[in-house]
């Protein structure tokens, strides 16, 4: 092992608990988590911010694994970033700036619903369906005599449906035209295939096979077509070194043989054959090795196995871009560092309040809570759950909540005989206080079981006070609307001692 893979691999091995399993921010609204990145949606007004967070989560065969690759998110978006910039002259992007290593912001656009796959060698999908027999795949015939691993005469485009849940499926050039209209769906077509030659430039240089990739694109409101999500990264690519495809020429000798079936029957038999490839593959082949099958899911890796993992993913950024991964010089928890980078760059916050309440009859009390949060500038959301009818969903929605990455607040909202506190109090992770809507009905609120470890605030006003002093250390603009109203009141007595003492005040 060479100094510099010993170097890395040692602290990649002391980061292995610190990463960032999800990328939920309350503060951004609407959140749909993939697979491997959180997505918020701010509004859903053209051009608004998209917050994107890529976490370290790895997917294989559909199945989220339990454990996280150290630095993954952050090199899927360090790739992506890089890829943004090496083809802007071929299209624009979506991409508005990266406050934190694992979170980009991009703009709201019209989506396209396609996934906008470009294959230059016979792989992955492709070769498997083509050694099943299949030889008309995604509308194109192929012929007879060609091999898994193949390189093609030229790059082909082969879109499949982009589905918000389960799996994508692949269709025809004709069928996506057929969708979004022919001439958009030529210009899509056209500017995938050029993206991704300049990829395959762009590897080459660097000693990389740029074998197929996946392209998102949307439309502005002049119906620009505009790249979206990522590009080129290892979870939406796949490359291999160029010395690793001279394989495919002692492969190709074996197969003139005639002693096999296809390429796969050949590698079964010789796996030193195999083409190893530098992406995510590597996950899904580790799995394999340890008798991974429909019948036997695998999901557990070993702790070597993850540091190879996220070795190769940092050498894979360092050869295609030729810049130098940097360790962080502390290890910190991921998630203090987003929720402070989020507040420092002004994005956002870095910390939300969170009212539920077990009716929406409560509205006008809601709304004076609501609005006296908004005098300290705090984030904040509504959301309605009856621990008495909905109990298993009341519990359900505060473990969501323990999962931010941000500190949150809850504020609960019953009163009469109030479970909602109880339930919030003893299932969250974080602080939880009650604010009853009815001032002479709070005894409830003071008599939960030993867990529950609600507080009570009866004025609203007091308890949006009490969210800005827990979170004033993590904003210092909450901290400047808290010191502002603690000042005005100081001031507004000072003024009524001064009116006292010259007998004005009465």
């Amino acid at each position: 092992m060479e100094e510099k893979e010993k170097t890395y691999k040692e602290k990649i091995k002391d980061s292995l608990g610190h990463v960032l399993e999800n990328g939920f921010i309350p503060e951004f609204g609407i959140h749909r988590q993939g697979k491997v990145r959180d997505i918020h949606f701010t509004s859903d007004k053209m051009g608004s911010p998209i917050i994107m967070v890529s976490s370290d989560r790895v997917s294989a065969f559909d199945i989220v694994l339990p454990r996280c690759i150290p630095f993954k998110g952050e090199v899927l978006n360090l790739i992506s970033q890089w890829a943004f910039k090496k083809t802007e002259d071929i299209v624009p992007n979506a991409l508005i700036e990266s406050p934190d290593s694992n979170m980009v912001v991009q703009k709201m656009l019209n989506r396209i619903d396609f996934e906008c796959v470009v294959r230059g060698f016979v792989w992955g999908s492709l070769a498997a369906d083509y050694e099943k027999g299949k030889r008309d795949i995604c509308g194109i015939k192929f012929p007879d005599d060609i091999l898994r691993y193949q390189k093609l005469p030229e790059p082909i485009f082969t879109p499949a449906t982009k589905m918000d849940s389960g799996h994508d499926e692949n269709v025809s050039f004709e069928y996506m035209a057929e969708k979004i209209g022919k001439e958009l769906a030529e210009k899509i077509k056209d500017i995938s295939v050029k993206l991704y030659m300049r990829g395959m430039e762009l590897a080459l240089e660097k000693g990389l096979v740029f074998i197929d990739t996946k392209y998102e694109f949307g439309l502005d409101d002049k119906g620009n077509i505009i790249l979206i999500d990522e590009a080129n990264t290892p979870d939406s690519s796949r490359f291999c070194t160029v010395d690793e495809y001279r394989k495919s020429e002692q492969i190709a000798k074996e197969m003139a043989s005639g002693q096999y079936k296809d390429v796969s029957d050949l590698i079964s038999k010789q796996p030193e054959l195999k083409i190893h490839e530098l992406s995510k593959q590597f996950v899904r082949d580790v799995l394999i090795e340890a008798g991974h099958s429909d019948d036997n899911p695998m999901t557990s890796m070993t702790d070597d196995q993850i540091i190879e993992t996220s070795f190769r993913y940092i050498s894979l950024y360092e050869k295609l871009t030729g810049e130098t991964f940097t360790f962080p010089e502390t290890m910190i928890n991921p998630k203090l560092r987003l929720a402070g980078n989020i507040a420092a760059s002004g994005i956002g916050k870095g910390c939300c309040a969170v009212i539920m309440a077990g009716s929406d009859s409560d509205a006008p009390h809601i709304k004076k809570i609501a609005d006296a949060l908004e005098k300290y500038q705090i984030p904040h959301t509504v959301r309605i759950c009856s621990a008495h009818k909905q109990p298993e969903d009341c519990q359900k929605m505060i473990e969501y909540y323990n999962s931010s990455v941000e500190p949150i607040l809850i504020i609960a909202v019953a009163g009469g005989t109030d479970a909602l506190s109880g339930i919030a109090s003893f299932h969250s992770a974080h602080p939880v206080i009650s604010c009853a809507p009815d001032k002479e009905e709070y005894e409830s609120c003071l008599k939960n079981p030993p867990g529950s470890s609600n507080a009570l605030i009866l004025r609203p006003d007091n308890a949006a006070r009490f969210a800005a002093q827990y979170f004033s250390f993590i904003n210092k603009d909450i901290r400047k609307s808290f010191e502002k109203s603690k000042q005005s009141k100081i001031s507004s007595l000072k003024e009524a001692d001064e009116k006292a003492q010259s007998k004005k005040l009465f």
